[in-house]
């Protein structure tokens, strides 16, 4: 079950076999039904949540209107992190947009695990610039493109995005 988030982390960071294993420990696996939550607004952001299957839409309520953020796919983290790291209530939510399935590790869990096995600091500080990154394209990209253009760089990237969820 475990076996896509370990593929991953040995993709990024060398770890052995027994270094590999302490994932079943730290981390468990939750499906989400399509429109389910992983998290909502006004809750706080105690996890990291890595996608194994599906799509996680994140957006926030402004005006009574949802305003998307972005849409994760597989082999991607989500989290709040202003939140995660504020321990402050969320402002955004995430909702999964098919059936999903994700592997959680709390964050008590997670400064555990750092302890436990330095390679996992390593791998939490990639995954975390990984993540800023894609803030930092998602900025730009509202500030530049307008949204026909960024429509198109979705179906780019996803091509098979609208067959998948609506």
């Amino acid at each position: 079950m475990y076996s896509k988030l370990k593929e991953y982390c040995n993709a990024t960071v060398p770890f052995t076999r027994e270094e590999l294993n302490l994932i079943d420990q730290y981390f468990e696996p939750k499906k989400l039904k399509r429109k389910a939550f992983l998290l909502e607004n006004g809750k706080a952001c105690n996890f990291i949540s890595f996608i194994a299957e599906g799509t996680i839409r994140h957006f926030h309520i402004k005006d009574g209107i949802e305003k998307t953020c972005d849409i994760s796919f597989e082999n991607s983290w989500v989290t709040d992190f202003q939140s995660f790291t504020g321990n402050t209530a969320s402002i955004m939510n995430l909702q999964a947009m098919e059936e999903t399935l994700v592997f959680i590790i709390k964050k008590e869990k997670l400064y555990k695990l750092y302890s436990e096995c330095s390679k996992y600091e390593t791998f939490g500080r990639l995954m975390a610039e990984q993540v800023a990154q894609r803030a930092t394209e998602i900025a730009m990209s509202l500030s530049a493109d307008k949204p026909e253009e960024r429509f198109q760089n979705l179906l780019k990237k996803q091509p098979n995005l609208f067959q998948r969820v609506p």
